[in-house]
């Protein structure tokens, strides 16, 4: 007898979008496999909805805040519901860009440097700006320390440093992080396997927010990655290490980039999109793994105490 199945989708994130594509496609997946599913959307009472419907699994298919920071999951932690991708402290480690960083460094992975902004260093302009200037250099990336998908991310040079952090006054934390350039590379991680890694071209200036998911930013897609085997196992070997660091469990993608043959780890992020333009399923079906396998392994993995 297969699993009755809820999907966790939308919330109250800015990428709830992107997070109900996720579920819409997961779940299309599932029907055309005779599974039974049921979206349920976390922005409205959803707690009666899970109970009533009594599933074997559910899949979150949340993005960003609430859905990837440990708060659902502690919450279905506390249910006793099996559920999948990373468990609560993986999963807030994971979401804050400062916390993953220095877990990052302490144990010899290179990330950006970087310095966090708080609220009142807004007013504090000309001292803001020489120590960006003798820590990072310009030009740097400014953005929240728990978003994710690129969202409100942005290059910024000494003149407009300003106009564009103004954007991200709203947020307690922000992250100025030094600019790499290079080569954009991803890496998926399946429970302990080292799937697969693929290169993005974007048109745009980065692999902003739009370049991920609008087909109309042509962003190239680039699999195998052309990497020597000695770099390439380099990349998975600090993926995995990342993934185990942090606790994560089923699926993370870790994002780098690569430059004067240096991996340098943006970020690992826990609950990678599932939508026809996300990258792990491309990975898993490059790798002989298709979408509906990539699902069944994500759902049979699923579990408490994560």
């Amino acid at each position: 007898m297969k699993k009755k199945i809820i999907i966790l989708a939308g919330g109250i994130s800015k990428e709830r979008k992107i997070s109900i594509k996720t579920a819409k496609s997961v779940q299309g997946e599932l029907k055309k496999n005779k599974f039974k599913s049921l979206i349920v959307d976390t922005k409205y009472e959803f707690l009666d909805k899970i109970r009533s419907y009594k599933p074997d699994v559910v899949f979150n298919a949340l993005h960003g805040q609430f859905g990837e920071d440990g708060s659902i999951q502690t919450i279905l932690e506390l249910e006793g519901i099996k559920y999948t991708h990373s468990g609560p402290i993986a999963s807030s480690l994971a979401m804050d860009k400062e916390l993953s960083k220095l877990i990052f460094i302490k144990n010899k992975i290179l990330t950006p440097r970087y310095i966090i902004l708080k609220n009142d260093a807004y007013f504090h302009k000309k001292k803001l700006i020489n120590q960006i200037v003798k820590k990072l250099g310009f030009p740097v990336v400014i953005k929240p320390t728990n978003e994710g998908s690129s969202v409100n991310v942005f290059i910024c040079n000494k003149n407009n440093f300003f106009n564009k952090i103004k954007k991200l006054k709203f947020y307690d934390e922000v992250l100025i992080e030094e600019f790499i350039g290079g080569r954009e590379i991803q890496a998926a991680i399946l429970g302990n396997r080292k799937l697969g890694a693929i290169e993005l071209k974007p048109r745009r200036k980065f692999y902003d927010y739009k370049a991920k998911y609008s087909v109309s930013a042509k962003t190239e897609h680039i699999i195998p990655v052309d990497l020597t085997k000695k770099n390439y196992d380099r990349l998975m070997n600090i993926s995995i290490k990342a993934h185990k660091l942090l606790g994560c469990k089923g699926v993370s993608r870790s994002d780098f980039k690569f430059y004067k043959n240096r991996f340098y780890l943006l970020e690992t992020n826990t609950q990678p999109g599932m939508t026809n333009l996300s990258l792990v399923p491309e990975i898993a079906r490059f790798c002989g793994m298709s979408f509906i396998n990539l699902i069944r392994w994500i759902i049979n993995d699923a579990s408490i105490k994560r």
